[in-house]
Order: C-alpha cells, then structure tokens, then sequence
C-alpha cells in the first residue's frame, strides 16, 4: 500500500473540490433553469366554437370520387380536435350529400361535427353497431366544396 507524500494530498484534496463545485454548478443550473423556463403546455383553442371538449373518433369515407376530398376533409376535422382514426372510400362514388353517421348514438357527437363542418341535422344519421369503435362516420357527399373545410 502506497501512501501520498505531502504534494500529492492537496492535488488530490483540490480535484475532489473542483469536481463537486462543477457537480453544485450544473445542480443549480438545472434547478434555476426549471424554474426560469416555463412548460409548454398543449391546449385546446378556447375561441373556437367548433373545436370539442373531448374526443372524438372519426372515420372518413370518400363518397363523392373526387381525389384529395378525404384528406381535406381529414386535415379540417383535426384542426377542429377530432381524432381521425381511419380514412378511405365509400363502396361507391355516387353520394350527393355528405352524411354524418353515429356510430354510438352519441347524437350530440355528430351534431358537434355537424355544425364545425356547415352540414345541416337531416344529414345525420344513427347506425349504431358494437362492431366499430369509433364515435362517427363521415361520407363525404359532391357538395364538399360547399363545407368548412
């Protein structure tokens, strides 16, 4: 076993000292920075009346064979907070207007979707199913031009 001779123990006393003072430094640092620097936090726009309070899972369906309609629809109903779980097409291309089915028969899901959307109630409609495990199907008509979207 070595001992220190008397140059080595104040070298080894001052590494140890400075390596704890950088060690208080960065603790400090951090503990400044986390009370300096605000969170961000992620919240729904409170001016829009459109948006929603909770989720609400949708799929959307392109009924009208315009190409590009479903993911404009898609990119406008998350703007307004729903949740957009599947996208594709109708089984066929001829739907007039845009149809809002509730999936759940939660009627006030799809009227809340309905009115982000400028469709009016009679487009509604309830077809409910514990087959799917979504809130609401939207069949997008030719008159999708005339939406907010």
């Amino acid at each position: 076993m070595t001992i220190l001779n008397e140059q080595q123990r104040p070298l080894i006393t001052n590494i140890a000292i400075g390596f704890f003072s950088f060690l208080l430094l960065l603790l400090l640092l951090a503990l400044i920075g986390r009370f300096a620097i605000p969170r961000i936090t992620s919240e729904r726009d409170t001016n829009n009346t459109a948006l929603i309070g909770h989720i609400i899972q949708v799929e959307v369906l392109n009924g009208c064979g315009i190409s590009g309609a479903a993911t404009t629809m898609t990119n406008s109903l998350r703007k307004y907070g729903f949740d957009v779980v599947e996208v594709g097409n109708f089984d066929h291309f001829d739907v007039q207007k845009t149809l809002i089915i509730s999936r759940n028969g939660n009627m006030a899901s799809a009227r809340q979707a309905a009115r982000a959307l400028g469709i009016s109630d009679d487009q509604i409609l309830r077809e409910e199913s514990p087959d799917f495990y979504l809130d609401l199907t939207i069949v997008i008509g030719t008159d999708y031009t005339t939406l907010n979207l």
